[in-house]
């Protein structure tokens, strides 16, 4: 027990310590004062309106440096308008009298007006009661007072969580976190920082708020700074008996089968419609992949809520790498039941969301599934797969003429988001495929079909439309729908000997489509490639964009991720070096794992691509040097793709051929290169496509 020196001790120190701040009711009184609202105070000092409440009741107090800057606030209010009985300082005018009479009126004024530096704020005379709000000189700061439209998610969706307790929000709110354990963030984050976002389809579900921790972070709440291990990165986990662990499960949380890793979802059982559960994500745990988020790991907190804030906003709150998120916005997008009424009884009862792929897994055709799936093995099938895959092909060099090689230059063109165009208005199978022998083909009916389109023609110098390597097919194979239609249209009649068909038919992937497109094309547009820019300024604007705005070209880069990898999902194989053939591992329990939609997609991104090469070989006589997934290499006499492309005489492109744009389908400059180091990369067998972009660049091809 303490001695009476010690207590005495302990009081004279606190009667010595001069307190910082006035008391919590003065802060109030001089805010009033000043007639400023305490939303108004927040976004001046960067913070919530729930924090000023939280100063000015005493359940909180701010840190530095928003302490030093709300100090020096209440100092110049305290000089402006001292408490009754107390002479103001010379040192700062007396306020204006419609200042005091009229505090009503000036806080209307100052509602939208933009913040002022806490100085300026405190010398500066009142301005007139009737200036509309409308005429705030920074209007961008009115959105920064309303970060989300949803009054149950008023901070936005998610927050970055810093050793000092800070945690970052959109549009620079700043959240006082006062948790020292795991639980205690969980609990916080559920209870009070007000952050989630809303569902994105009327039968969805709500995002769950997601705290992204630093290292300072993690290592404050008794996480380890790295995650070690040989394993694959997704492989990684905190063990069962770690502290922390014990932590989360001794306080009734659970965690989901993937475990406490980069991304750790912690939950309980609903309540009712009111969800329990947070995402995390640590930063020094690789949770933000460099291909996906090229810079994001080593921005400062603010920056990367930024970045996560805009893909949230723009995509969805991220659920894991971008291609988890890219196959979570599907779902979000198309819930897989609805609320339906019960004829029998009445009630209102879970039933199935038309359009939806559903809740449970569906096993796909022999042909459309992988060599280790169930399907495959139990049954002995031996009859060959499905090869929709993107391009990947070289012409030989001896098909080049000597008029080529002598052109000077090798121009890389790469169409924006290949498979996202592919998406759009594309019909795909809903339910399970049935099996037909010699059907007649019919291109409006979705899946795979055993076709020979080995006695099709084609020119040489161009990839064959029907493989992902280019030759020519030598045997009936299976094909995708898209792929069997393009043979018909170059006039062949094709005679199916076997399809795999399905009878109920959507377009499941439009609104996904939507969404990244909008997403897309309005990041694009904030980095200052618009649609209104000519070819020129568009190769201009393309060539600088990255060096706008670091941080928005990560989120381009992520949306981009996104699509690929989201498309990639469809066919996820398995994970990790135990698994037997024939046993089936976690992704085939989703109701999206479906390998004939992946195959859809390609297959019409590999048609559309075929398509332009050859309306290029009729208008200009242009064949290309190599194809890899989205990206086609052309001899050129000049440095630039306007030096080749195709155009009117009025000036405008010509429809049918590569275009150069800003939206998913249209083309951008990928690299240029010499003509002669184009003819060594591919008499040495290389792919000059793979390379075009210079420091040896490899083209994501998907997954």
């Amino acid at each position: 027990m303490a001695s009476e020196e010690e207590l005495f001790a302990s009081v004279d120190a606190l009667l010595s310590e001069e307190p910082r701040l006035p008391p919590p009711a003065e802060r109030a009184r001089l805010r009033e004062a000043a007639g400023i609202t305490q939303a108004r105070l927040a976004t001046a000092l960067k913070t919530t309106t729930q924090s000023v409440k939280n100063w000015e009741n005493g359940r909180s107090e701010p840190k530095s440096p928003r302490l030093d800057a709300y100090q020096r606030l209440l100092n110049g209010w305290a000089a402006k308008y001292p408490a009754p009985g107390v002479v103001p300082t010379a040192s700062v005018a007396a306020p204006a009298p419609a200042a005091s009479t009229e505090p009503g009126a000036s806080r209307v004024e100052t509602a939208d007006a933009p913040p002022q530096a806490p100085a300026a704020a405190a010398a500066a005379p009142a301005r007139p009661a009737t200036r509309p709000a409308a005429t705030s000189r920074r209007p961008a700061m009115k959105k920064a007072a309303q970060p989300a439209a949803d009054p149950r998610f008023p901070h936005g969706p998610l927050a970055v969580l810093d050793g000092d307790g800070c945690a970052y929000g959109v549009n620079g709110i700043v959240l006082d976190c006062p948790a020292g354990t795991v639980v205690e963030l969980v609990e916080w984050t559920l209870r009070e920082s007000g952050l989630g976002a809303p569902k994105l389809n009327r039968y969805g579900k709500d995002s769950d708020p997601l705290i992204v921790l630093t290292a300072a972070a993690a290592v404050k709440l008794g996480l380890p700074e790295r995650l070690e291990g040989h394993e694959q990165r997704r492989s990684l986990r905190l063990p069962e008996d770690h502290p922390v662990v014990r932590q989360v499960v001794k306080a009734k949380w659970r965690l989901t089968q993937r475990g406490f890793g980069p991304w750790a979802r912690i939950y309980r059982k609903a309540q009712g419609r009111e969800r329990q559960c947070v995402q995390l994500a640590i930063l020094s745990w690789d949770a933000l992949d460099e291909r996906s988020w090229p810079g994001v790991s080593e921005m400062e907190p603010a920056d990367v809520a930024r970045v996560l804030g805009v893909y949230a906003t723009r995509v969805i709150t991220p659920r894991g790498s971008t291609a988890v998120s890219g196959l979570e916005l599907m779902t979000a997008l198309r819930p897989p039941t609805r609320a339906v009424r019960d004829e029998a009884s009445g009630n209102w009862v879970s039933g199935h969301n038309p359009g939806s792929l559903g809740t449970e897994p569906m096993d796909p055709a022999p042909p459309e599934a992988t060599a280790e799936h169930p399907v495959v093995v139990t049954s002995g099938w031996t009859g060959g797969f499905l090869n929709e895959e993107a391009y990947q092909w070289v012409r030989p060099v001896d098909l080049l003429t000597d008029e080529e090689c002598t052109l000077p230059f090798a121009v890389g063109l790469d169409l924006n988001t290949a498979f996202l165009a592919a998406a759009a208005r594309l019909v795909v199978g809903l339910s399970a495929p049935d099996h037909f022998v010699g059907p007649k083909f019919n291109p409006k009916i979705p899946g795979s079909w055993l076709v020979d389109l080995s006695h099709l023609e084609v020119d040489p110098r161009l990839p064959s439309p029907f493989t992902p390597d280019g030759t020519r097919p030598t045997e009936p194979a299976w094909y995708q729908t898209h792929t069997v239609a393009y043979a018909q249209e170059l006039g062949y009649n094709v005679r199916p000997l076997e399809a795999y068909l399905r009878r109920e038919t959507g377009a499941y992937l439009d609104p996904w489509h939507d969404r990244l497109k909008a997403a897309y094309v309005d990041t694009l547009a904030g980095l200052g490639v618009t649609k209104d820019l000519s070819d020129a300024e568009f190769l201009a604007a393309m060539e600088r964009h990255k060096e706008v705005d670091p941080a928005m070209a990560a989120v381009l880069a992520a949306i981009k991720a996104t699509v690929k990898g989201g498309i990639g999902k469809l066919r996820e194989r398995p994970q990790g070096k135990k698994h037997k053939e024939g046993e089936r591992w976690p992704a085939l329990q989703r109701p999206t794992w479906r390998p004939d939609i992946r195959a859809a997609v390609i297959a019409k991104a590999r048609i559309n691509m075929h398509r332009k090469l050859r309306n290029m070989a009729t208008m200009t006589g242009l064949y290309p040097l190599a194809v890899l997934s989205d990206c086609v290499v052309y001899p050129s006499p000049g440095p630039s793709p306007l030096d080749f492309l195709p155009y009117a005489a009025s000036g405008k492109p010509q429809p049918g051929a590569f275009r150069l744009g800003p939206t998913p389908g249209l083309a951008k400059l990928e690299g240029v290169q010499s003509m002669l180091w184009a003819v060594d990369l591919m008499e040495q067998g290389y792919n000059p496509a793979r390379h075009i972009k210079g420091g040896d660049a490899v083209l994501d091809e998907g997954e």
